[in-house]
């Protein structure tokens, strides 16, 4: 075991840690809105620790370039996500996603 399989291994284990302890969040926490607040890690930190992790385990190569992509991806999608995702819960909620109250 060389210390890249240590180094992946450790990055795993941290991303696996946030994805249970957003999903406990979210069983815990009432009402849709509160409980997007804990997919957030799940959508940006974890991705992170993964990407880390390929890159500790394969060296700097085709692979780690699509990880981090990919990662780059989840930044940039992340915040237009969670806005959609609150608009639905709002126009759901009250019926009419616009601020003036037109139809």
């Amino acid at each position: 075991m060389t210390v890249r399989d240590v180094a992946a291994g450790v990055f795993l284990a941290l991303a696996a840690l946030i994805v249970v302890a957003s999903a406990i969040g979210v069983l815990v926490m009432p009402g849709a809105t509160r409980k997007l607040h804990y997919v957030t890690p799940v959508a940006v930190v974890a991705p992170v620790f993964v990407a880390l992790a390929v890159l500790a385990e394969g060296g700097l190569d085709y692979g780690t370039g699509q990880a981090w992509l990919t990662v780059a991806l989840l930044l940039f999608a992340g915040p237009f996500l969670s806005h959609a995702t609150i608009r639905a819960i709002r126009t759901r909620q009250e019926g009419d996603a616009d601020d003036d109250g037109r139809p």
